[in-house]
């Protein structure tokens, strides 16, 4: 058994490896061509209302709105400016009884028991249905959004709402019915359900989970009833990771793998069999980079007006010791919907595993949809279907084969990054092509921009959107406002889509490879708001073309440099691109001498190490980056024997121009010195004076067991001594006195004494 183990755990290492190098190194770690600071950031915008939570959002680009689900808030915010005020908020919190009621049951009173808002949906034009999770007790509630006030009654949203407020969940109101995929209840038991709409629906349980643990990250609905010849009906597609159990997996027990599943909107669950089930449930596995150890954080549905042209991004974490890579892959719905229509795997109970199944597969087709050609043989809803085909849906809820990316290979790879989450926008760029552009939020509070060109992506830059690192939890695009909301504890922050101000010359423009941002002569500006696209240059495809007639770059100033012989001198050379190249010339054109062995070349300059007197000249620092050259620095360098003697005597103070003053002036300062330092010691002197006189008049008082003089008490001595200067305690002045015959017991006892500080409280 433990050789089996070990020869699946090199195979596994093989192929992990394996698929891991289809990319080339650069590919494994793709670089932001820019980064931009916290404090670098510009025309960002930002909301928060001394809540937390901000992750739920909402966009309603048609009316100008973006709702905010927090904790214990629900707000209405101006999508063109979510800073603008007025602002519309509804307070739910938790009540007092409540929030006992969670503590009671062991919950944590600082995170848990709140009012997490989880749901937030449009119902119908004139409400939206909200679900919070209310101290582990979840209510639901309908909002109208014309009042914008709390109602009075309330939905139980124990079916609709899982108890946590961290907990996977994804949930989408379709047609007036609301389906949501989570775990539900103190137990946690994972279920994908249809609420509100009369046929109120769940996953199968028994004999065997149709959820293995599972942990769910988004859905998204797919409208596959409209312009088909097939008469099919609209599918809810849900992502998820659960954990593995096919054959394949003998050694990684308890590891989760990456699922995609769908279920058919018009399922209303069996007769007899699957009653209120679903009995179009199927999920498959999704592959991206690696076969195991690969889990999905975030994935985006990229609708393109026709439903057969839907891609999904997903991104992805492979985690094995201390090695984390994200990696980010895209797919396709015709590829999706092939493996659903593949072969089937069952349960073995033998070996507790599931393998591809072989046996004959009823009609019609188990898990399908209802479509013409079902209505043509008389099932014109799930609960016509035979048993015999509900029995095998009940028994073969997963596919055989396996969901690839597009091309069969990832499109990013980050080493040390967490996404977190991700959003897709398509954007027409000048040279009339389409092009995606993904925003991937990072766990620590950073937003990689990248854009996909040519089945390659190129990341346009990284942004630190929050001071302090915190986790991007929500991520919505709106094309109407040209901007990016970013939801996280902390609240919410709206950015600019093209941040184009930011690219100040023509070859900074293009080389961004931007495709919201082109060159208009003048300046950097958005494509999709200027006046006369025609004019704008930009270049998707190579990012170096385009910039040969500019002069907008004004040559920089040159530096000066000065440097004894022998001595070392950095020349700076700051490049604002992280791809960008720095190249060193002398004197105009000669490149450095690489023979030169004073000559050092760093990322952040040139280092020149004991100067030589022909080391003097000319120096200038290119960043070379696609083919383009634009100068960054200037110096002139100047190496000297030594410094000239009109420089020493630059100076025209009266202390060059006249030496012999110089004593005179020194003997002045001394005598003022001396002057301060006898008056401070005499004040010091007076204190002293009057502390100590002040303490031998309290202790006159009595009061030596309520004040202490020192700061320092001799623990020891004074223990042993209580009694005796109980007896003697009739000294003239108060102060501590010690009788001669005894001194030499204190100075023996002393060896054996511990200082110990102690605050002095009549000096506080």
């Amino acid at each position: 058994m433990k050789k089996s183990a070990t020869c699946y755990f090199v195979v596994f290492c093989a192929i992990t490896i394996g698929y891991l190098s289809k990319r080339s190194t650069a590919d494994l770690d793709a670089t932001p061509r820019i980064t931009v600071t916290y404090n670098e950031l510009s025309d960002s915008k930002w909301f928060s209302n001394k809540v937390k939570n901000y992750s739920t959002l909402l966009l309603e680009d048609e009316n100008g709105i973006l709702y905010v689900g927090a904790r214990g808030a629900i707000f209405s915010l101006n999508s063109s400016d979510i800073s603008l005020r007025p602002r519309k908020t509804i307070h739910w919190e938790v009540n007092a009884d409540e929030t006992k009621a969670c503590q009671d049951k062991g919950r944590n009173n600082q995170t848990e028991c709140f009012n997490h808002i989880r749901l937030l949906q449009r119902f119908n034009e004139t409400h939206l249905y909200v679900c919070g999770t209310y101290a582990f007790s979840p209510l639901c509630c309908y909002i109208d959004v014309k009042t914008f006030l709390l109602p009075t009654t309330f939905d139980d949203g124990k079916e609709k709402c899982p108890y946590d407020p961290v907990i996977g969940y994804t949930g989408l109101i379709i047609d007036g019915g609301l389906y949501t995929a989570s775990r539900y209840g103190f137990h946690s038991v994972p279920d994908i359900r249809r609420n509100i709409v009369p046929h109120t629906l769940k996953t199968e349980a028994s004999p065997l989970h149709w959820l293995m643990d599972a942990e769910f990250v988004t859905s998204t609905i797919i409208r596959e009833s409209l312009t088909t010849a097939i008469g099919d009906d609209d599918k809810i597609y849900y992502f998820f990771n659960e954990n593995i159990m096919e054959e394949t997996s003998e050694f990684l027990d308890k590891t989760k793998v990456a699922r995609v599943a769908r279920v058919c909107k018009s399922d209303t669950g069996g007769k007899k069999i699957l009653q209120r089930k679903w009995t179009s449930f199927l999920k498959a596995r999704l592959f991206c980079s690696s076969p195991y150890y690969e889990t999905l954080k975030s994935a985006y549905t990229l609708n393109v007006g026709n439903w057969e042209e839907t891609i999904f991004y997903a991104a992805f974490m492979f985690q094995w010791g201390n090695m984390k890579i994200s990696t980010v892959c895209r797919y396709s719905l015709p590829d999706i919907q092939k493996v659903f229509e593949g072969p089937y795997m069952e349960y073995q109970d033998s070996s507790r595993k599931w393998t591809k199944y072989n046996g004959e597969v009823p009609k019609p087709r188990p898990g399908s949809c209802i479509t013409n050609e079902l209505r043509s043989g008389g099932y014109n809803s799930s609960q016509d279907l035979p048993n015999n085909v509900l029995d095998f849906v009940k028994l073969h809820p997963l596919v055989s084969e396996v969901v690839k990316p597009i091309g069969d290979q990832q499109l990013l790879s980050k080493k040390n990054v967490v996404y977190t989450r991700i959003a897709v926008d398509r954007v027409s760029a000048l040279d009339n092509e389409q092009y995606d552009v993904l925003f991937l939020g990072t766990d620590n509070g950073w937003i990689h921009k990248a854009v996909v060109i040519n089945n390659k992506v190129h990341i346009i830059e990284e942004i630190q959107v929050f001071k302090t690192p915190e986790a991007v939890e929500n991520l919505v695009v709106s094309k109407k406002q040209n901007s990016l909301y970013i939801g996280a504890q902390s609240g919410v922050l709206q950015i600019p889509l093209g941040g184009c101000n930011q690219y100040t010359s023509c070859y900074d423009c293009i080389l961004a490879r931007n495709p919201y941002c082109g060159w208009d002569g003048g300046a950097c500006r958005e494509t999709l708001t200027s006046q006369d696209r025609v004019q704008m240059t930009q270049d998707m495809q190579n990012g170096n073309r385009g910039c040969v007639n500019h002069t907008d770059q004004a040559p920089p100033i040159k530096k000066m440099r000065t440097v004894l012989k022998g001595f070392d001198v950095l020349l700076q050379c700051d490049l604002r691109s992280n791809l960008a190249k720095p190249q060193w010339f002398v004197n105009g054109s000669d490149p450095l001498d690489s023979n030169d062995a004073h000559l050092k070349e760093g990322i952040d300059g040139l280092l020149i190490i004991d100067a030589l007197l022909e080391h003097s000249g000319e120096y200038s620092c290119y960043a070379e980056e696609g083919g383009l050259r634009a100068i960054v620095t200037s110096y002139n360098l100047s190496v000297l024997l030594e410094l000239p003697k009109e420089k020493i005597y630059s100076e025209p103070t009266p202390i060059v121009q006249l030496p012999t003053a110089v004593p005179q002036a020194d003997s002045k300062l001394e005598f003022v010195y001396i002057s301060v330092i006898t008056i401070l010691g005499g004040l010091c002197l007076v204190l002293t004076i009057v502390l100590v006189s002040v303490s031998c008049q309290q202790k006159r008082k009595g009061k030596y067991s309520t004040t202490r003089v020192n700061a320092v008490e001799l623990q020891t001595v004074s223990s042993n001594f209580k009694d005796k200067s109980e007896e003697t305690n009739n000294y003239s002045d108060g102060c501590l006195q010690i009788i001669p015959e005894e001194l030499s017991k204190i100075l023996e006892k002393r060896k054996h004494t511990q200082l110990v500080e102690k605050l002095d409280e009549s000096s506080v």
